[in-house]
C-alpha cells in the first residue's frame, strides 16, 4: 500500500566549524537560509518526480 505525505519539515543544523575540504570561510546567515532553500527545493523535486511515476 503506497503512503502519501501530505507534510514534509526538513530540519538541519548547520556548523560554522571548517569543513572538511578545508574550506575556512564563514557563511552569514542570508547565505545559510539560500543553502537550506535550494536542498528544500531539490528534495521537492525529487517528491514530485517520483510522485508522476
Amino acid at each position: 500500500m503506497p503512503i502519501e505525505i501530505r507534510e514534509l519539515i526538513i530540519k538541519a543544523q548547520i556548523n560554522d566549524q571548517q569543513g572538511v575540504a578545508g574550506n575556512s570561510a564563514k557563511l552569514d546567515k542570508k547565505q545559510k537560509q539560500l543553502i537550506i532553500q535550494e536542498c528544500v527545493e531539490q528534495v521537492l523535486e525529487i517528491l514530485k518526480e517520483r510522485k508522476e511515476r
